[in-house]
């Protein structure tokens, strides 16, 4: 009698041996020491852009309070002009034709406080009465 063998290939290659837990250790630790170093680096680089937002910020801030100090100046310098004596009395003399007061041209007024008058109501005779 012959026997046959048959040879029967078997594919392995998709099948996974489980890893010991206690081999798993040391890699869950290497990611975990990778994340704990990767989140200092952002948390490094996050603080050192917001650093350099805020130097430009201030950069700006100061740029803006030098253009307000020099309207501020300016300002400053047009109301001196226009409360200058001598350009209020040239106003006065040439648009508006005032002149020098001769004497006895003023007459002094007495005013005493206990002069008050209170407004009254005058009757109109021509007017029709309700």
């Amino acid at each position: 009698m012959t026997e046959y063998y048959t040879v029967k290939r078997i594919d392995n290659s998709r099948l996974l041996r489980p890893a010991p837990p206690a081999r798993l250790n040391p890699l869950w630790q290497r990611v975990a020491a990778g994340a704990a170093v990767a989140g200092c680096l952002f948390f490094y680089a996050w603080q050192h852009f917001e650093c350099i937002q805020l130097r430009y910020q201030v950069e700006q801030l100061q740029a803006q309070e030098a253009q307000a100090n020099e309207l501020n100046e300016q300002l400053h310098l047009q109301v001196a002009t226009l409360r200058s004596p001598s350009r209020v009395d040239a106003i006065a003399r040439g648009e508006l034709g005032l002149t020098v007061p001769v004497p006895g041209q003023i007459a002094p007024v007495s005013y005493t406080p206990s002069d008050g008058v209170l407004a009254q109501a005058s009757v109109n005779a021509d007017a029709p009465q309700q």
